[in-house]
């Protein structure tokens, strides 16, 4: 586990010298690329390529995601992934169809090394069609089934589990995400919705009016993923 005294700039994002290289430009929590480099020898043993898409992510990294987003660069995708017209969303539905898919800037899982996305590397190569890291490419059909269903079998024995395996409303289910559970679990009692909006009071956020104006809906039903039907 992550053994320094926790600090919200860990769980933010902001400070993660803790991590190491997982090869490829991906960065894991210690623990936690032992774990997967573990389950991947296992997952190859039954014929699954299964391979990193995305891991750690810094706080900047994560807010020039959100950035493209909302200045309508990158494309923003409804529950089904089908793409929206951004030009026709209000900013706060334009908020809403973001965290659909992307986290904030210092509330994503990807900003404490013990979460991370996979594929099915050799299957998707092998694959006619454009892999965009949607839930249909996990599905019957898709390159990923296979390693879905595998991972659905295994991925609890190497400690990991899918935060994200249901749509409650908020973010929409993802296959892909994987997270380890013991070492998630320090982040996820360390996170704060006072030092969540100072980072973004400080930030270079695009909508930073409308996402401050909203900061409580999106911690509780977006960051901590309690659905629509969030609780305080």
């Amino acid at each position: 586990m992550h053994k320094a005294p926790m600090s919200a700039a860990n769980w933010l994002g902001q400070d993660n010298t803790y991590l190491v290289d997982a090869g490829n430009g991906h960065f894991l929590h210690p623990e936690v690329l032992s774990a997967f480099n573990k389950m991947q020898q296992a997952a190859r043993g039954d014929g699954i390529d299964l391979c990193l898409v995305s891991s750690f992510r810094h706080f900047e990294k994560q807010c020039a995601i959100w950035n493209r987003k909302w200045r309508g660069e990158a494309a923003l995708l409804d529950n089904n992934g089908t793409p929206l017209n951004p030009k026709r969303l209000s900013d706060v539905e334009k908020l809403h169809s973001i965290l659909m898919w992307s986290a904030l800037p210092g509330g994503s899982r990807h900003h404490w090394g013990s979460d991370f996305d996979v594929y099915d590397k050799h299957a998707v190569e092998q694959w006619s069609g454009k892999f965009s890291l949607v839930d249909s490419e996990y599905c019957e059909g898709g390159p990923c089934f296979a390693l879905a269903q595998w991972l659905e079998v295994n991925m609890s024995t190497f400690g990991f589990f899918r935060p994200f395996r249901e749509d409650k409303g908020g973010v929409a289910c993802e296959r892909w995400h994987l997270s380890h559970k013991v070492v998630a679990a320090e982040f996820e009692q360390a996170r704060s919705l006072a030092s969540l909006i100072s980072a973004i009071g400080n930030s270079n956020i695009e909508g930073k009016a409308v996402v401050l104006s909203h900061i409580d809906e999106i911690y509780y039903r977006y960051i901590l993923n309690r659905g629509v039907n969030y609780k305080r």
